[in-house]
Parts: C-alpha cells; sequence; structure tokens
C-alpha cells in the first residue's frame, strides 16, 4: 500500500466522473494528501469507451493504495436515488471532499449533502477555467458550450440546486476551497487557494518515452458538443495531417464511431482508442516527435506530462468559419483563450478549409 494512502489523518472522499478527473485525484493526492485515507467514489457514465477507461484508472488508483468505490450511477431510473442513498453516510462523516466537476447535476446535489469543511477541485479539463471565472464573477454555472442558450425546463427546475452548490463552492464560514490546476487561471475568487498540477505523479510513475520521428493528431469532441462542423472537422484534419505527416489520430473518449470511421476513410489516419487518459498513453509511448491537437485540455497538459522529452505540442486554431449556427457566442472567445494561455506549445494557424459544394 502506497505510504500516503494509509489509515490515518483526514478521510478524504473523492467523486469522478471521467478517466481525466480520476487522473488528476491521483495527481493531487500524490503531492497534497500524504497519510489521508482517500476513497474514490466513481459515477459511472454510460458511454464504453469512457467506462473502459475508468476502469483502467481504478485499477492504478487501487494499486496506489486508494479505496474505489464504484457506483452505476446511470444505470436506470432509480440509480441517481440509490448513489446518493448509499452515498449520504459517507459524506455526511468525510472531513475533506475532492471533485472533478462542479458544474456536473450530480456533484451539485451530492454538495447539498456533505458537511466537509474543506473542498478541493481538480480539473474537469478546461472547464475548470471557466469555471473558476465563474466563481470568481458570482455567475450561475454553465459549461461554457452551453453559456448563451435559453435554460431548459430542466435547468430551471435544478436551478435552486445549483445555485445552492455554487455557494457551497464559495469560501467562507470556516469552509476553504482549494483548486487544483494545470490550467492557466485568470481570475481568482476570494479566499480561492491555487496549487499547480505539474503531473509530478504521472512523470514518477510512467515513462520516459520512446519517440518515434513521425507525427501523431490529437482528437476532439467540438463536433459532438454541436461547436465545431463535422465537414470543416473532417477537412482541417486531413489537411493537417497531410502537411505534417501525421500517421495516428488519437481519439477523444466522446467522438462518435461514425465520425472516426469517416476520418479513417478520408484521412488514411490510423484511429486509435486509447486505453488511458492521453497524458498516460503518450508518457509510456511510443509517442511522435510532433503531436498535432486543436485547443483542448491536452495543450495544457502534454507539454507537463512530457517535461524533458523532445516533444512538440503543436495546437491549430479554430477558424470562426468553423462554427455551427447553433454553437455559443462565447465559443470563440474560450476556444482562443484556451490556445493563447497554453505554454511550451508551437501555435498553428487555422488551415485553410473550402467548404464543400
Amino acid at each position: 500500500m502506497s505510504p500516503r494512502a494509509g489509515n490515518t489523518g483526514t478521510h478524504t472522499l473523492a467523486f469522478v466522473e471521467s478517466p481525466v478527473q480520476l487522473l488528476n485525484v491521483l495527481e493531487w493526492a500524490h503531492g497534497h494528501a500524504p497519510g489521508a485515507e482517500l476513497t474514490l467514489v466513481v459515477l459511472s457514465p454510460t458511454d464504453p469507451m469512457t467506462r473502459g477507461q475508468l476502469r483502467r484508472m481504478a485499477e492504478l488508483a487501487r494499486e496506489e493504495g486508494h479505496e474505489v468505490r464504484w457506483e452505476e450511477a446511470r444505470g436506470g431510473p432509480a440509480a441517481p436515488f440509490q448513489t446518493i442513498g448509499g452515498l449520504a453516510g459517507m459524506l455526511r462523516r468525510a472531513d475533506r471532499v475532492v471533485l472533478g466537476d462542479p458544474f456536473s447535476r450530480y456533484v451539485q446535489l451530492l454538495l447539498t449533502i456533505t458537511r466537509a469543511t474543506d473542498l478541493v477541485v481538480v480539473d474537469d479539463g478546461t472547464a475548470t477555467m471557466e469555471f473558476v471565472s465563474q466563481l470568481a464573477r458570482g455567475e450561475r454555472l454553465v459549461r461554457w458550450h452551453r453559456k448563451g442558450g435559453r435554460p431548459s425546463p430542466r435547468d430551471l427546475a435544478f436551478a435552486p440546486i445549483s445555485a445552492a452548490a455554487r455557494r457551497r463552492l464559495t469560501p467562507g464560514d470556516g469552509r476553504g476551497v482549494d483548486i487544483f490546476s494545470s490550467m492557466p487561471m485568470e481570475e481568482t475568487p476570494a479566499g480561492v487557494t491555487v496549487s499547480s498540477n505539474t503531473f509530478a505523479w504521472t512523470r514518477a510513475r510512467f515513462g520516459p518515452p520512446r519517440i518515434t520521428k513521425g507525427a501523431d493528431m490529437v482528437g476532439t469532441s467540438l463536433v459532438e458538443t454541436g461547436v465545431v462542423d463535422a465537414d470543416r472537422y473532417v477537412e482541417a484534419v486531413t489537411r493537417l495531417a497531410k502537411t505534417h505527416g501525421a500517421t495516428r489520430y488519437f481519439a477523444h473518449r466522446r467522438e462518435s464511431t461514425e465520425k472516426l470511421h469517416r476520418l479513417a476513410v478520408e484521412t488514411g489516419l490510423e484511429i486509435v482508442r486509447p486505453d488511458l487518459p492521453l497524458e498516460l498513453i503518450a508518457r509510456r509511448g511510443p509517442i511522435g516527435r510532433t503531436i498535432l491537437s486543436f485547443p483542448s485540455t491536452v495543450v495544457h497538459t502534454l507539454p507537463l506530462a512530457l517535461a524533458g522529452t523532445e516533444v512538440r505540442v503543436a495546437v491549430c486554431d479554430i477558424d470562426p468559419d468553423w462554427l455551427t449556427e447553433t454553437a455559443s457566442p462565447r465559443a470563440q472567445g474560450f476556444l482562443s483563450g484556451v490556445t493563447g494561455t497554453a505554454r511550451d506549445v508551437h501555435r498553428l494557424s487555422a488551415v485553410a478549409v473550402v467548404p464543400a459544394v
């Protein structure tokens, strides 16, 4: 058992819904919770790729000595009630709660139950940047790609719980809030403590990788979230791959099977569905000397995970013409900010895409 996951000290309860969140809890525990009794609760989603990566990450967490509790949180209409009922006692006893997605309705509901005075938010990708900004401005918590749209009836019904969660995530009355992040923070709310995620656990646990001469490309779910037009995206990937000699495309776990099949046929790229977060895949290797990406979390995390290697991360801007008609008005500015604030990356101009006639 890892000495930092022993049975003494503060009892910590962590909630994760994605492989990246679980990875970042491990990174946080590595440097910030020596001796803590850490219980990791996986609120499992339904899509197979995410579940598979979460299973593999849960194995790594157990190897580190942490307790992992797998919850079929979306396994049917009664699942949320069963999950919340089963976790209520643990929530009330926990001294510290770690969470990966403050925008999650599940997590917001759980926050209304806990009595913990110490809350920690670990990265859920670039969404963490938006969360911190919204918290600093006292705004309601809305994911960046949905901002600007009208609240749905479900949003309105859930609004009181979301507001209560936002208050719970605001420091005060002896309650502390820590942000553990590899993302740049332009606005930090008063009373919030920010600490840097340098991917020290990942670098200690894996690698260094074998580096190949070619280039690899990282996929994005911007099409699936309705931000970028599918045709424009496929054409951009095609042009980038040809220009930089990319041979492999590491799929995002949310990318659709149909889109990935189309990419394989039209670009000739080998489509790779990783069984772990890309930071671990890249660190284990083999990995291309150049990694091509569109604006996403990895332009911030991969340079940290691959520090000390010769791998170059290159990010391609999103052309405003690629955006869908229904994309949030916030989308272009947010994506530009993701790219512009990235450190140790090579910035590429948006590739020219000619719309199909």
